[in-house]
């Protein structure tokens, strides 16, 4: 039940104080009695009363802080009948000190002074509660108390108003409720000024915790939630403030039921996305301060409560970045180029690596088409292999990893094996670099072209059938190729797989590996060579009777 669910009735204080000390005024009189012994051996004072009556009470009452008694047999001291068994009378010193004390205060009292207190609840009776301050017991009435009858009191700290002060009957009355109802209205008089105004306030944070932090502003205290503080969105306000901070804010909310203030800090502050577009534009270079780093990405701080985000891809032209704390730390003041403002999203992106040298550029300048250079493999693929030469990275393809079509990046190359490649091709425009392992060995055709030219005939199996000709194995590990209209007497559809074909080499290009053979071309060398032998033979059969007769002819 909360303060406000309790229903406050109408009450005759007066009855019902006298009431509350109806039965302690017939049994708690306060007289003074002389010490008669004292007994260390049962912890007991003997104190004659007078009546005839001796009294006993604890020996602990009569002890100071440090253990020693205070008062010798003999002595007269107050106390205060607090009850009988039989005839005997129970007596208490404390009680008396409290009374002496209470009167003390009492006749001391200002009657036009406002005092409030705070005390532990000790008692309750029918009517009340008993709140101890200092040693002083007051009287807080029920309906006075704001406190729900489901709950227990005792031992609970309270702030409460000094109401009444009846020194006839020696007590003084509380109330926690005159109190609380004052700081209620106290405190919606300061919240519908806030509202109301809608004016920037100074305040002091008084704590900060995961979710916020509460703000005091003039004597009430407000939460600040962590989706207000800055423009940027959602902070962590730790990093941004510390307890015992001044900090201007603005009044939003205010539940009355749960009497929770809510205020924001960056309403009251210049929104800087209004007028972005006066102050940033696409391509501008910025500096910033990084303020956090996440493994995707970085977020940076331009000031005037505006924040980017760098992504991972955008701070290095490095292709294989982990993460971005290997290229920056919180803390560090960088340049970036702002690459994209979404006014609408209130996102703000930002690129590092446009601000620094293109490595293309920078291997373009410093190498050419042709040079051989040492690289290590940085990553394997299906296609191929990345040789990493500094900053960037250049494509072995499988093609030009070796002259034996069998090998493969996969099959012959690993991970950080260091190779020697020459560069084919520099595309600067697309940032790539092509490279070569083969070249810098002598091709199998280049070998083959040594021990053979244009003309001689070789014999090498069918390997492949292709819509365009025939690929024959020939010796020395090289392919050539027998295109369809060298095919000669050959019939297509005849030509087998592993089947022996005779020809004659057509064309040989070790620059680019191709050799060409021809069956046709094969068919009239044959028959070149036969005519040839045939005219050689009738010249050898001439008479020297028939060469002169020749002669003679021609002249």
């Amino acid at each position: 039940m909360k303060f406000e669910d309790i229903e406050v009735e109408d009450v005759d204080f007066k009855a019902m104080l006298e009431e509350s000390f109806k039965k302690s005024d017939s049994n708690s009189d306060l007289v003074d009695g002389v010490i008669v012994r004292i007994d260390e051996d049962d912890n007991q004072v003997v104190v004659d009363i007078g009546r005839k009556n001796e009294a006993f009470m604890s020996l602990d009452q009569i002890r100071d802080e440090d253990g020693n008694i205070m008062f010798e047999v003999g002595e007269t001291i107050s106390v205060v009948i607090t009850g009988f068994r039989g005839e005997r009378a129970s007596i208490s010193y404390e009680l008396a000190e409290k009374r002496a004390a209470l009167a003390e205060f009492i006749e001391e009292y200002d009657e036009d002074e406002e005092y409030v207190i705070e005390g532990i609840i000790t008692k309750k009776n029918k009517g009340g509660f008993v709140v101890d301050v200092s040693g002083l017991e007051f009287f807080m009435p029920k309906t006075l108390s704001y406190i729900s009858p489901k709950i227990n009191p005792i031992g609970k700290k309270v702030k409460a108003l000094i109401v009444k002060v009846d020194k006839e009957k020696g007590s003084v009355i509380v109330s926690r409720k005159e109190l609380i109802e004052r700081e209620k209205a106290e405190t919606q008089e300061i919240v519908d000024k806030l509202l109301e105004n809608n004016a920037v306030v100074r305040g002091v944070i008084k704590k900060i915790t995961s979710y916020g932090m509460f703000v005091d502003v003039g004597g009430m205290d407000g939460l600040v939630h962590y989706s207000q503080i800055s423009h940027k969105g959602p902070v962590n306000p730790s990093k941004y403030y510390k307890e015992g901070d001044e900090v201007n804010v603005i009044a939003i909310d205010y539940d009355k039921k749960k009497r929770h203030l809510s205020l924001s800090i960056k309403d009251a502050t210049i929104d800087p996305w209004k007028d972005i577009d006066n102050t940033l534009r696409a391509g501008d270079t910025v500096n910033v301060t990084v303020s956090n780093i996440e493994p995707y990405g970085a977020f940076v701080d331009l000031g005037e409560d505006l924040e980017a985000f760098l992504h991972v891809s955008e701070i290095s032209w490095d292709k294989n970045v982990k993460h971005p704390k290997d290229y920056i730390k919180i803390g560090d003041e960088i340049d970036v180029e702002i690459i994209e403002i979404d006014k609408a999203q209130r996102r703000l992106r930002v690129s590092r690596k446009t601000l620094l040298p293109k490595p293309i550029d920078q291997f373009a300048s410093a190498n050419k088409v042709g040079d051989i250079i040492t690289g290590k493999i940085s990553s394997i693929t299906e296609f191929g292999a990345f040789v990493k030469i500094g900053a960037i990275e250049g494509l072995l393809h499988n093609q030009e990893i070796s002259w034996d079509k069998s090998k493969n990046a996969k099959n012959s190359l690993k991970k950080g094996e260091e190779v020697t490649v020459k560069i084919i091709k520099i595309d600067r425009e697309n940032g790539k670099v092509s490279l070569s392992k083969k070249v810098l060995e002598e091709s199998p055709i280049t070998i083959f072209a040594k021990n053979h030219k244009n003309g001689d005939i070789v014999e090498g199996k069918v390997k492949d059938k292709k819509d365009f000709g025939i690929f024959i194995s020939l010796e020395d590990g090289v392919d050539a190729l027998l295109r369809l209209d060298d095919l000669g007497p050959l019939k297509f559809d005849d030509i087998e797989k592993g089947q022996t074909i005779r020809a004659v080499i057509s064309f040989i290009d070790a620059k680019n590996d191709r050799i060409r053979v021809s069956v046709r071309r094969l068919a009239r060398q044959e028959e070149r060579e036969a005519l040839e032998q045939l005219n050689k033979e009738q010249d050898d059969s001439m008479t020297l009777g028939d060469v002169f007769k020749a002669q003679l002819k021609n002249r």
